[in-house]
């Protein structure tokens, strides 16, 4: 009756069924839970970094504050991601990501909440919408000092108590405080989702479910940067202004899209994130590779200790808060004293830097490199780039899972990758464009190439009548080709239409460049100058090599994510991977921004002017150092990290080698107690026959 029991257990027993089972759906759910969830926080990161030059403009700030504004993310982090990362893990992790995704919305409207309470934006322009026949006027070559007219209002009878409203309002704080919001409710998502995924997955199929949470990741900026271009192309105050007395374009310097839309769109889809979170399980049932019924109690305890599962963490049941905190320093202490995390730490630092200080400027670099509207960037951002970073991704994980790669082969293959797309990087500092032709800027009113930062270049004797004044930006294209800063600078005394139609006449200051000076009635149309026909001819090949670039480097970042989760011990994996973020976020995410925007105002040429004096957002850039800044810095960044590689392979093939010296000696321990047990079985055995041989009485009443 014994025996049958026994053979009836391991096949009939309702409970080790119902435990394979749940755990196979249950993951599954939550693996989509948190692809949605990286999808919404991806989107709405992607999409601030499409409204860098919507904010610039909307409230007039140089590009170092956006710096700013956009590390706030990652300040955000800093508050709260070593004590998620290593508390959470003990404690409800669906729960607390789905608390997060809900921090995350409500950062995300605050940040549109300024829109709805800074009131209509205004913008300096010489065209009076009014005005519809051919006139003279001295308001385009005044006698006088002239006074810029603000669009949509009327002439302000005083005009120091707007400016005392407008200066003490800095709406682009709620900016900032929203944006700090999204990143505490952002901090669990990325620590306590992989480990969960990790702890509950099959060892095989763990780089596959990474892979696939990070695709999904990265396909959140193409809609981000998306959603990004068709916001910019709509006019920031649409449905409250007349469209028609708006006479700027989206290729202008001072156009403002309806960046608040956007944010509204994010802050639902991450609402609609954290809801499935919140009805999962708290633990799951062990992967079936990690525990087997029908095997001997033997073989469970040996497979428990396995190599091919010891990355595996299972959390206790609830802990002391007390315990809990009393232990936090001594982990803290014991992943610090691992050299090969500590490497891996600063090279990734170091590259994290070239990474988000490139992608957080590069729409911004090929709106001023390559003269594309902000719409056109963002567009180009999520149709061409980030679908091929999501490819290799995805690539990635699967080269990994088909050829087995160990951590030693990840990190070559990841270091190779890394090291390809940098050498091809290098060709970009090839495709570059000469400056725009502005007269008085990057031009002079005789003709000559000339770089100017300060304003009296701009006044020539053609304007030196007119009393312009130098700080004020309402460029106008003139029939010679030459795009001139105002039409004031350009000498014009009439105008013929209205709105954008406007056509500027006697220009005197047009036509008077070079051998070539042409006299009459010369005129200038509204806006900038077509760009350089030769920049456009390059600009295809930039995109192409921008797609090869990202693509490759992009194929060893699920190698290298999984590499950091194999070189410590299991239990320190959800504190490993929140110091990894903070660590990141900190010194990368809050500086880059800063450092990289502040580098670029260096190579402002023309600054726009705020409503009551000061300095606001630059109007155009001298592209060559520009190009020199932003390229350099990030490559340079890149070079340093290479280095410090070299380091980490030396620790890393240490560190291997002692692994799998503990393995053998870990396996050898286990194969002798198993030899030793089956001896003892052996000798049991002969002493029961021996004793069944000296009592054949007993035999026969059996």
């Amino acid at each position: 009756m014994d025996t049958a029991k026994g053979r009836w257990a391991p096949e009939s027993s309702p409970s080790p069924p119902r435990a394979r089972t749940s755990c196979c759906p249950s993951l599954k759910i939550f693996l989509m839970a948190l692809s949605f969830a990286y999808f919404a926080k991806a989107l709405s990161g992607s999409y601030m970094k499409s409204t860098i030059t919507q904010l610039e403009r909307r409230f007039d700030i140089p590009s170092y504050l956006i710096g700013v504004i956009d590390g706030s993310f990652e300040i955000g982090n800093l508050l709260v991601i070593a004590f998620v990362s290593y508390f959470g893990a003990k404690l409800h992790r669906p729960k607390i990501i789905s608390t997060g995704c809900l921090l995350m919305s409500l950062g995300t409207f605050l940040i549109a909440m300024p829109h709805f309470i800074i009131g209509r934006y205004k913008f300096q322009t010489s065209v009076r919408p009014a005005m519809n026949t051919s006139s003279y006027l001295s308001g385009y070559c005044p006698a006088s000092t002239p006074e810029p007219i603000q669009t949509g209002s009327s002439p302000s009878v005083v005009p120091s108590v707007g400016c005392e409203r407008e200066s003490s309002l800095s709406m682009w704080v709620y900016v900032l405080l929203g944006n700090v919001l999204r990143g505490i409710g952002e901090t669990p998502v990325q620590p306590l989702g992989i480990s969960y995924i990790d702890d509950y997955a099959h060892a095989e199929n763990t780089a596959l479910y990474i892979g696939c949470v990070q695709t999904i990741a990265i396909i959140g900026p193409v809609f981000g940067y998306l959603l990004g271009s068709l916001c910019a192309k709509i006019y920031v105050d649409v449905g409250f202004v007349d469209m028609d007395t708006i006479t700027i374009t989206p290729s202008d310097a001072r156009w403002v899209g309806a960046w608040w839309l956007g944010y509204l769109i994010a802050g639902v889809i991450t609402l609609a994130s954290a809801v499935p979170f919140w009805f999962l399980p708290r633990a799951l049932p062990p992967p079936q590779d990690q525990h087997n019924d029908d095997s001997p109690l033997e073989q469970a305890s040996f497979l428990k200790d396995a190599p091919t599962i010891k990355h595996k963490y299972m959390p206790d049941e609830l802990a002391n808060f007390h315990d809990m905190a009393k232990e936090f320093l001594p982990t803290l202490k014991s992943l610090l004293g691992n050299p090969v995390y500590l490497t891996y730490l600063c090279v990734t630092i170091i590259q994290f830097n070239s990474l988000i200080g490139m992608v957080t400027y590069k729409p911004k670099y090929i709106e001023q490199h390559y003269g594309q509207s902000a719409s056109k960037a963002n567009f180009l951002m999520g149709i061409i780039n980030i679908p091929a970073v999501a490819l290799g991704m995805f690539l990635g994980g699967v080269i990994m899972k088909k050829f087995k790669f160990g951590i030693l082969a990840a990190a070559k293959f990841a270091f190779g990758t890394s090291l390809l797309g940098y050498f091809l990087s290098l060709f970009f500092f090839a495709m570059g464009c000469e400056n725009a032709k502005v007269a008085g800027v990057t031009l002079s009113y005789s003709g000559e190439d000339v770089l100017s930062y300060n304003e009296r270049f701009l006044f020539t004797n053609c304007n030196s009548a007119c009393m312009c004044s130098g700080k004020d930006w309402d460029p106008v294209c003139g029939a010679d080709g030459i795009t001139y800063v105002s039409p004031c600078l350009a000498g014009c005394t009439a105008s013929n239409g209205s709105g954008k139609e406007t056509v500027f006449e006697h220009c005197k200051c047009i036509g008077t460049a070079g051998p070539g000076a042409q006299t009459g009635n010369l005129t200038a149309i509204l806006g900038h100058c077509p760009h350089r026909s030769s920049c456009d001819s390059i600009f295809p090949y930039f995109l192409g090599l921008s797609v090869i670039t990202s693509f490759i480097i992009s194929l060893g970042g699920t190698p290298g994510y999984v590499l950091l989760i194999r070189c410590i011990k299991p239990q320190l994996k959800s504190l490993a991977l929140g110091l990894y973020t903070l660590s990141t976020r900190t010194l990368a995410g809050i500086p880059a921004p800063i450092y990289f925007g502040a580098i670029i105002d260096t190579t402002c040429l023309k600054w726009g002017q705020k409503r009551c004096g000061g300095r606001g957002a630059c109007r155009i850039y001298n592209t060559s150092a520009y190009r020199i800044v932003y390229l350099g810095l990030t490559l340079g960044l890149r070079t340093v990290s290479f280095f410090l590689c070299i380091l980490g392979f030396v620790l890393l093939r240490r560190h291997v080698r002692r692994e799998e010296q503990q393995a053998a000696l870990t396996n050898g321990g286990a194969e002798t107690e198993c030899l030793r047990k089956e001896e003892n079985h052996t000798l049991h055995c002969e002493q029961l026959l021996r004793t069944l041989d000296c009592n054949p009485d007993r035999e026969t009443r059996l």
